[in-house]
């Protein structure tokens, strides 16, 4: 390889790198991360992770907090988002959906965005139902396969890409009531032959969710809406119910989004 190969291997290894950090602090911004479990997840040794944070710190995309020790997301990612919005305003395009379903289901709706091998949460809307399960909250960012948007989102990949996801995703996934790879797995393969994703797993104690992604144009799936309510209220039957629900809904929402392209 010429010295110039190598540059540009280098370089792209670098920015490869200081994304995967970025999403391992999003993932955990809301409390923050510290230095030795970023470096764990990310399959870094600490002083290389050490760095790469130090060069997201000076540009404003990650902040560190010299009390706790912890790293959360910083304000240039905020002012970015603000940026992209006009481009991407899923949320809006897709809030219709959410209300239709939360007023007919009377349960928790939640619109799920793949980025990367994450998903992050970027709308929920309450229904009537007294008990909510209010078990994602907007901006949360969770590994792929977690969740019935999670699954959703697996389902209809190639085997080759899950595989892929699932083993990079590997040592997160322990931290959601210890899921492993094998589990997710087979949760993926009893949502194919359910025709939508089924979670549950009981991350949550006594809730259950199912879920459905929406492809874009090109047919990649990038969103996912899911339904969450308590166990319950979620037998065989009424899942089947809601599935339909499910449905009607993608299918106007593909229709919508059909001119949209999104960057995994």
């Amino acid at each position: 390889m010429s010295s110039s190969g190598k540059e540009q291997r280098t370089g792209t290894q670098s920015i490869e790198r200081a994304l995967h950090v970025m999403r391992i602090v999003a993932s955990r911004s809301r409390t923050g991360v510290r230095l030795t479990e970023i470096s764990r997840l990310a399959r870094l040794e600490q002083s290389t992770t050490h760095r790469i944070l130090k060069c997201l710190i000076s540009g404003g995309m990650i902040q560190h907090n010299a009390d706790s020790r912890r790293y959360h997301l910083g304000h240039l990612i905020f002012e970015m988002g603000l940026a992209a919005a006009g481009k991407f305003n899923v949320r809006a395009i897709c809030r219709p959906s959410l209300v239709r379903l939360a007023e007919k289901t009377e349960d928790t709706i939640f619109l799920t965005i793949r980025s990367g091998f994450d998903t992050v949460c970027l709308d929920r809307k309450e229904g009537g139902f007294p008990i909510r399960t209010l078990t994602l909250d907007i901006g949360t960012r969770r590994p792929l396969g977690v969740g019935a948007g999670g699954i959703a989102l697996l389902m209809s990949l190639p085997e080759t890409e899950i595989d892929e996801i699932l083993n990079a995703n590997a040592l997160q996934l322990g931290s959601y009531n210890n899921l492993t790879v094998p589990e997710v797995s087979a949760l993926v393969e009893r949502s194919r032959k359910f025709g939508f994703a089924l979670n549950d797993r009981h991350m949550t104690p006594g809730a259950t969710s199912i879920g459905m992604a929406i492809q874009s144009g090109y047919g990649v799936p990038f969103i996912a809406l899911s339904i969450g309510a308590i166990t319950s209220r979620m037998s065989a039957d009424r899942q089947q119910e809601l599935a339909e629900c499910l449905r009607e809904e993608v299918r106007i929402l593909e229709t919508s989004l059909a001119e949209m392209t999104h960057p995994l």
